[in-house]
């Protein structure tokens, strides 16, 4: 249901205060009932009678639970991820080892014995073959029963997977995170093996990769002290369910929260918060910097840094690439991200992102785009992973962040089914708790379905606008409306009431209509009568197309400045006339050179091109809208900004570089067209790179002028219409000449944008009532068993209705158990 704006305020006001108000950063992290759960099997070598060493971790187990049975990990909508098959079982076991909570066993198995097939999907990634079979050894170690479908062929290829990866890779080798990370599945025939494993690469914190299940399981193994340390140091930091890392970082951490906003589309509502926490980044990496020292090279860290690249540029700060380009001198670790590129893929995609705000001479920038492209491309190529993932990757790969509107780009992450994932652990994501997850999601739906409700109402309005100045009659002009209208909605998240998209829409529309009258209705004699009535500001004697497009204009004029007089106090009338005046003109000039068929030279044409392409005429005008204003002297176009001079360039090149074609069969003159002549050797790819190529850098300097504070004195608020508008002609002349053609994905976008409701409900039911009570006994189930008398190297497995599936075990799986975890499981 729809929200109003003072729900939707309350909401904010809720939110600000439960997230924003002195909160431990520790509280937005999901915690992991995995790792919650091994804790809870540590015995307490103090009691003889045998309890918990931490019962607190056993309560949180025993009362978090969720409804349909399991433990662990939901999706951003609410359904259960392929980590909580490991959980469940990890958290049934705990419960087992202590005699507790029997109907919360069985409706856990329940879940795990009805669902793994229907999680797994296609693939598995590496550390669920390790974990998972590792997490059904254990269990069938304490006596519980496990039971999987008739389809037991992927379920049954995992451990043969798990065996695969336990011949061919060390306790500490290439492969990231090591086995060792997973050492709580893990339990070789040497205990004396182990142990000098374990205390080699123990942390000086006491923990074993910052893993508390590893910590834990080492633990119990080895009861040395350093280990306990930090253990009781995690509990005590974490009495209510322990996070799947610790220490966490908690700038990392605040970071994917400001992230998770902007990507929402609900940082506008959060402004002052959200500058509060990118200030103290920003104070620290300058303090980084200015201590000098190297950085801890992991998966972390570039993913934290490369955020914080993007997160900061974004919003006006100055910070160098070197902030996460670090990685680039790092061969050793370069070559370990190419050898553990799926694990990586995340942290390449932030890696990837970071480099779209790519200023001119930024080299470093270039190369870290490259590599990360790489990688991206091969996990794509390889299609190992989850499919969401995959899907994700090739948007960013296929679509550039400059040709993408803002308001779809909420709407994919709203509905993508890991909008709560934060950043990488050795087991999928960190997410984001679910108590915060679904405020904002709440807050994202309601806040984009009542942007949707406000655009289909000024849509309305547009429309009956166009009709009323007889627009719709004229004949000769490109109907555009909606797709004027749709680009400037979906470009930039203005305020709900602002009045800014109907003139920048208006405005738009103008300019195609006139530009189509110049360029293919109106007689020479026709141009010049307009043209003069333009430059008096008087339409009296106009008759039929210019009249209509005189008083169309006459009457934008008008609007735009009664709005500022009464908003600003100033009259900008004449300000406003002259602008229009100029690209008007501009387009009389060109109308010329094409009848009179005049070549200009490239630089003759580009002065009036870049003016007749009429960017500035709908950002300038509207810009004086916004609040702050734009000062009214940068109205004037010989004092025209830095930065409106690029927008002017940018979009008439992009503009060019796709509509050649077209203006080559009107017999109008065109970049592309015009460096072929000037350049005789070449083709028309050649003309096209070399355009391409000047767009390129100069993309790169309107993002530096529209991005960093200081640079142009412009409002902050004008500099991103800037932005907003050079995305709108990226998204439409790109790939190709989108504006002019009937592009079923623009069609698609604008149902998306202003039609369609968002869509993240949960869509399939996870069990049955009947599977909760009655798995054992059901017949369509394969029962997998042990003869627990021996040791798990000759034990022979027996699955119904099959007569063998050998699991062999090798190195470092469990060959048997040593006693002390065998004492502290069973």
């Amino acid at each position: 249901m729809e929200l109003s704006r003072s729900s939707i305020q309350a909401l904010v006001r809720e939110i600000k205060e439960e997230m924003f108000s002195d909160i431990d950063p520790y509280t937005f992290v999901s915690p992991s009932a995995y790792d919650t759960a091994w804790l809870a099997m540590i015995p307490d070598p103090r009691d003889p009678t045998g309890r918990p060493m931490f019962k607190g971790c056993l309560d949180w187990v025993l009362n978090n639970q969720r409804e349909d049975g399991f433990w662990g990990e939901c999706d951003g909508h609410g359904m259960p991820t392929i980590d909580s098959l490991p959980a469940t079982l990890a958290c049934v076991i705990a419960l087992k080892k202590w005699n507790v909570g029997t109907r919360e066993v069985q409706r856990g198995l329940a879940f795990v014995n009805e669902n793994t097939e229907k999680l797994l999907g296609d693939h598995f990634p590496r550390w669920f073959a390790i974990v998972f079979p590792g997490m059904v050894d254990l269990a069938l170690e304490v006596g519980l029963e496990i039971a999987f479908p008739k389809q037991l062929g992927l379920s049954m290829n995992i451990f043969g997977e798990r065996q695969s990866i336990l011949e061919r890779e060390e306790l500490v080798g290439e492969q990231f995170p090591p086995l060792l990370s997973y050492l709580e599945v893990l339990t070789p025939t040497d205990d004396k093996l182990i142990e000098e494993s374990i205390t080699k690469d123990l942390s000086l914190d006491g923990s074993l990769f910052q893993s508390p299940a590893a910590t834990a399981r080492a633990f119990m193994a080895t009861g040395k002290r350093e280990c306990l340390v930090y253990l009781q140091s995690l509990v005590q930091r974490c009495p209510n369910g322990v996070p799947p890392t610790y220490p966490m970082d908690e700038d990392l951490i605040q970071l994917c929260l400001v992230h998770q906003l902007q990507r929402l589309g609900l940082a506008d509502h959060f402004t002052q918060e959200i500058d509060h926490i990118l200030g103290h980044i920003h104070r620290n990496y300058q303090n980084q910097e200015s201590r000098g020292g190297s950085r801890s090279a992991s998966a972390t860290q570039l993913h934290k840094d490369s955020l914080a690249f993007r997160l900061l540029r974004m919003h006006g700060y100055t910070i160098s690439p070197w902030s996460f380009c670090w990685f680039l001198n790092e061969k050793k670790f370069q070559d370990h991200i190419e050898k553990n590129y799926e694990f990586f893929s995340s942290v390449m995609l932030n890696v990837h992102r970071a480099t779209d705000l790519m200023f001119p001479g930024e080299y470093e920038l270039e190369e870290a785009r490259s590599f990360s492209r790489k990688l991206l491309e091969k996990s794509v190529s390889i299609g190992n992973g989850d499919w969401s993932f995959l899907k994700k990757i090739e948007h960013e790969l296929s679509v550039p962040w400059i040709t993408r509107l803002d308001h779809l780009e909420h709407r994919i992450w709203i509905e993508d089914k890991d909008m709560n994932a934060l950043w990488v652990r050795k087991t999928s994501f960190h997410r984001l708790s679910s108590f915060q997850n679904e405020k904002l999601k709440k807050l994202a739906t309601a806040d984009y379905e009542l942007r949707q409700s406000i655009y289909r109402i000024e849509l309305k309005e547009l429309t009956r606008w166009f009709k009323k100045w007889g627009l719709v009659d004229l004949g000769f002009a490109r109907e555009k409306t909606i797709y004027c209208y749709f680009a400037i909605a979906a470009c930039n998240s203005l305020a709900y009431d602002s009045v800014v998209r109907m003139m920048v829409a208006k405005s738009a529309i103008l300019i195609t209509i006139a530009d189509d009258f110049f360029d293919s209705h109106g007689s020479l004699h026709d141009l010049n009568t307009l043209i003069s009535a333009i430059q008096r500001w008087d339409g009296k004697n106009l008759y039929g197309h210019c009249k209509t497009i005189f008083d169309v204009l006459d009457d934008l004029v008008k609007e735009i400045a009664a709005k500022h007089l009464l908003s600003h106090g100033s009259d900008i009338t004449n300000h406003l006339q002259r602008i229009w005046y100029e690209t008007f003109d501009s387009w009389l000039v060109e109308a010329k050179w094409s009848r009179n068929h005049h070549v200009a030279s490239m630089e003759e044409y580009l002065t009036t091109g870049m003016t007749s392409v009429g960017a500035h005429t709908m950002v300038l005008p509207t810009s004086c809208l916004l609040t702050p204003s734009l000062p009214n002297h940068k109205l004037q176009p010989n004092k025209y900004e830095t930065l409106t001079k690029l927008l002017m360039l940018t979009t008439r090149l992009l503009n060019d570089s796709q509509g050649y074609q077209r203006e080559e069969e009107q017999g109008k003159l065109n970049i592309v067209l015009l460096y072929l002549k000037e350049n005789p050797g070449a083709d028309i790819k050649d003309s096209i790179a070399y355009v391409k190529g000047i767009l390129e850098r100069k993309q790169k300097e309107l993002l530096q002028h529209a991005l960093i504070d200081g640079i142009s004195d412009l409002p902050k608020q004008c500099k991103h219409l800037h932005l907003s508008c050079l995305k709108v002609f990226g998204m439409f002349y790109h790939a190709s000449n989108r504006f002019d053609s009937e592009d079923t994905k623009i069609v698609k976008d604008i149902q998306q944008a202003i039609y369609n409701p968002i869509d993240v409900g949960r869509t399939s039911k996870v069990l049955t009532k009947k599977s909760l009570t009655s798995y054992s006994r059901s017949k369509e189930h394969r029962i997998i068993n042990y003869d627990s008398s021996q040791p798990l190297k000759y034990r022979s497995m027996r699955v119904t209705t099959r007569p063998f599936l050998p699991i062999s075990r090798h190195k470092y799986d469990i060959l048997f158990m040593s006693s002390k975890f065998r004492m502290s499981l069973v």
